[in-house]
C-alpha cells in the first residue's frame, strides 16, 4: 500500500522547508503531536523520497559568488548520446547549481554562480564552449535577484 500523506506529514514538510535546523522536540510541538511520533513521521517521509536531504543555505557574496547567470544552451544534435555526454561534462563542474533539459529555443538551462562577470568569461571561455555537442550558447547576467529557492507549497 502507498504512503499517504496528512496534514501532519504536509506541516511537518512545511516546517522543516523553512527551518531544516528544527529540533524533533521543537517540530512535536509546533504540530502537536509528541516527540516520538514526530520523529517517526519524519523518518517515515525520508524513507519515502519525501525529504531527500538537509543543508545550509549559503550567502553567495559572502563566498565570492555573488554574480548568478543563466546560461541556454543548444547541442548540435538531439540525440539520447548527445544528451548523455552533455549531461555528463555539466555533472562535474562545480560552478553549475542547476542543470535542466527543456523544451523551445534551447536545449538545456544552466544556471551558474561566479564571482563577477571576469569570472564567467574566463569559464565562458575555457569551458563551456569546450563542451561536447555545443553549438550555441547564450548568457543571461541576473540584475536582481526577486525569488531563489522558494519553498514548495503543496
Amino acid at each position: 500500500m502507498a504512503f499517504q500523506m496528512d496534514r501532519i506529514d504536509r506541516r511537518i514538510l512545511k516546517l522543516l522547508q523553512k527551518d531544516g535546523r528544527l529540533t524533533n522536540a521543537d517540530l512535536a510541538h509546533k504540530v502537536s503531536i509528541s516527540p516520538a511520533t514526530c520523529h517517526r513521521r519524519t523518518q517515515r517521509l525520508i524513507a519515502e523520497g519525501f525529504i531527500t536531504g538537509f543543508r545550509a543555505m549559503i550567502h553567495p557574496p559572502a563566498v565570492a559568488r555573488g554574480a548568478l547567470v543563466m546560461v541556454g544552451v543548444v547541442l548540435d544534435r538531439s540525440t539520447p548520446e548527445s544528451f548523455a555526454a552533455f549531461e555528463a561534462a555539466i555533472r562535474k563542474l562545480s560552478f553549475v547549481l542547476d542543470c535542466h533539459l527543456v523544451a523551445g529555443d534551447f536545449d538545456y538551462f544552466l544556471k551558474i554562480r561566479v564571482q563577477d562577470m571576469a569570472d564567467f568569461n574566463k569559464l565562458h571561455g575555457e569551458q563551456l564552449i569546450a563542451f561536447p555537442g555545443v553549438r550555441q550558447i547564450r548568457s543571461f547576467f541576473v540584475m536582481k535577484e526577486v525569488t531563489d529557492n522558494a519553498p514548495l507549497d503543496f
